[in-house]
């Protein structure tokens, strides 16, 4: 299945496409350069935005929770990755303990749980389930849509080690991304392996920070290919603290809105591109989805709206009061009359599946990660590092999905450099 994009503006995109295919080479041995000097994050998703003229990451999560929307042609590339993961790690686990977050009324993310578990049960650990949650003081079993059930134990902390009862891992993965904080029981584990780290959970991290690590990347990344970085790099800026309660509080906000609607407008004179930008304004500081649209900086002057945007921001019953803003990229693709996105799922520094998130009430330029949005299997399996030399760009789906496998790894490159950049400890270790 190849996405149907609906614009004309397919010409920067298949000529993207084009030298990257015929770069391949080149392409896979910088990325085996690149992570022979910076670790992968254990884990990470990426959500990219096709906009025929660019095609560029606008989120990367380092606590993914969709593995419940690969295939099971999937499986074995993540079961792959994962024993690689875990080798360089920690050659010797045998147990993992994953630590849930706190959507467990969801079925969706319980099937993402039950699919972490499958992934590093076959890769050969005893996966168990521990909860931060103070309330679970016993073992408590969890339906499954399938009628099969996962069991969530209460965590043990026992000096500097976290545990269950009669358990003791190797590694702690959590699949939590301390939107609450971070608990106690998960500071100082200095004998255990946590991953991700705990300054790649919100209270530390900053979108911001990982879009300038990932502007970083594609720069040297444009270079190796002889092409502009913008066609790859979604444009951003940042506000420190936001004060929506005050006449002033949103100055900041409103004189970055107008300078980057200012650059984008010059990118899209220069190619030609005859459409109205547009930025997002949204958390820097957290994961919420809560997203407002700006095409006129005049539009920030509407209390009403500004306040609607506000309340879309709130993570975890918090509002987050650093704001990204960041060059809106419209999508294009389409399946059956749909707006569809797609996300690359990767594990260490494989792409391991992907799928396309589609929404049929929502528009081009507004987020698709929104009720109502549904997810339709990207086919990865046998070709997100296979592509087809020779055909036609935006005609075959190996091609497509090969290219996407790049920018979801560019992404992860970002993050790797982001994480190292941001480590507490990295002062110590020289």
């Amino acid at each position: 299945m190849v996405p149907h994009l609906t614009t004309a503006l397919t010409g920067p995109i298949n000529e993207l496409e084009q030298r990257v295919l015929e770069s391949m080479p080149a392409i896979e041995r910088w990325f085996r350069l690149e992570w022979m000097e910076h670790t992968p994050p254990f884990y990470t998703s990426a959500d990219l935005r096709n906009a025929g003229f660019k095609l560029a990451p606008v989120d990367t999560n380092l606590f993914p929770t969709t593995f419940n929307n690969l295939t099971p042609e999937m499986l074995p590339l993540a079961v792959q990755a994962a024993m690689a993961a875990i080798e360089k790690i920690c050659p010797e686990a045998k147990n993992l303990l994953l630590v849930p977050g706190s959507r467990l009324a969801s079925s969706f993310y319980l099937e993402n749980l039950q699919t972490l578990v499958q992934v590093f049960t076959q890769a050969g650990l005893n996966v168990r389930l521990g909860s931060m949650d103070p309330a679970v003081d016993s073992p408590t079993p969890l339906a499954l849509p399938d009628g099969s059930e996962l069991l969530l134990e209460p965590l043990l902390r026992t000096r500097g080690r976290l545990g269950l009862k009669n358990f003791d891992p190797c590694t702690i993965l959590l699949n939590n991304d301390l939107s609450a904080g971070v608990p106690r029981s998960l500071q100082h584990l200095h004998e255990q392996y946590l991953l991700p780290p705990l300054h790649a959970g919100w209270p530390m991290r900053r979108k911001s920070r990982h879009f300038q690590s990932y502007e970083e990347v594609a720069k040297k990344f444009a270079k190796l290919l002889g092409m502009d970085p913008w066609l790859i790099n979604p444009m951003h800026a940042q506000c420190g603290k936001v004060d929506f309660d005050t006449a002033g509080g949103l100055d900041c906000v409103k004189g970055n809105v107008d300078a980057l609607l200012t650059k984008v407008r010059r990118k899209y004179k220069e190619y030609g591109i005859n459409e109205k930008p547009f930025v997002v304004v949204k958390a820097d500081n957290a994961g919420g989805q809560g997203i407002l649209t700006v095409r006129d900086v005049k539009e920030l002057d509407d209390p009403e709206r500004v306040m609607r945007g506000r309340e879309g921001l709130v993570s975890e019953g918090r509002v987050p009061d650093e704001l990204i803003i960041q060059e809106g990229v419209p999508t294009y693709e389409r399946i059956h009359d749909a707006v569809a996105e797609p996300v690359v799922m990767m594990i260490d520094r494989y792409v391991v599946g992907g799928f396309y998130r589609v929404h049929a009430d929502r528009n081009a330029d507004e987020s698709l990660c929104a009720p109502g949005s549904r997810y339709v299997p990207l086919a990865f399996a046998g070709s997100s590092t296979l592509p087809k030399p020779g055909s036609k760009p935006g005609v075959s789906a190996p091609n497509r999905f090969y290219m996407y496998g790049v920018i979801g790894r560019l992404a992860m490159v970002a993050a790797s450099y982001e994480l190292e950049a941001t480590d507490p400890d990295a002062e110590n270790d020289e």
